[in-house]
């Protein structure tokens, strides 16, 4: 699959993951930015949680990496956090 078949899956995929406080997707609330995956199926990406605060991000952060990971062809996930009070804390917990 070429890198551009792969951006399109996994923006469908996110398309799916559901603010629960908003009822809108990831995307359509634009909490994902720098979306990029290689020729071989490494995927990086900016999450940007809607508040520095956000009760959810835990949570949602978590349902971006499993829909990602779930798309066949995808090797690894690296997400940067940003705009988060616990940005470092999430991001290790996300790529360790």
């Amino acid at each position: 699959m070429d890198a551009k078949t792969f951006e399109e899956e996994m923006e469908k995929a996110l398309s799916e993951v559901i603010d629960p406080e908003t009822g809108l997707s990831v995307m359509r609330m634009d909490l994902i930015h720098e979306l990029h995956v290689d020729g071989e199926g490494h995927v990086s990406l900016v999450f940007r949680p809607s508040s520095p605060v956000c009760p959810m991000a835990y949570a949602l952060a978590g349902s971006i990496k499993r829909k990602i990971q779930d798309i066949s062809g995808v090797n690894s996930v690296r997400i940067m956090v940003e705009n988060f009070d616990r940005a470092e804390h999430l991001q290790r917990i996300l790529n360790t």
